[in-house]
């Protein structure tokens, strides 16, 4: 079984094009996490959030993922992580196109 990790927290930017540069050594971090298959990277500016939607391949690694990442956002001054790990129901989500 899937697991997705759903985050959110307060951003302030870069947003768009310019977060890449800012953000492709994290990006390439996250890439070698155990047990992640994908991350979605999320932004809001209009209300000063992003995140990010993963998709790990067991809730143990998601779990572990998620201790990590807010405990990297904490020491940037980030306090206020959002997060939710769901499981996927394969059957329901590849009727709507999910694949592996």
């Amino acid at each position: 079984m899937h697991y997705i990790l759903q985050v959110d927290f307060p951003y302030s930017g870069p947003w768009g094009a310019e977060m890449v540069p800012a953000m492709q050594g994290l990006a390439q971090s996250i890439a070698q996490e155990q047990g992640l298959i994908w991350k979605i990277w999320t932004e809001n500016e209009a209300t000063n959030e992003a995140g990010g939607i993963y998709l790990f391949a067991d809730r143990a690694n998601a779990e572990r993922y998620l201790a990590l990442h807010s405990e990297r956002l904490k020491l940037a001054g980030i306090a206020q992580v959002n997060a939710k790990i769901f499981a996927v129901n394969e059957a329901l989500s590849k009727i709507d196109g999910w694949s592996l």
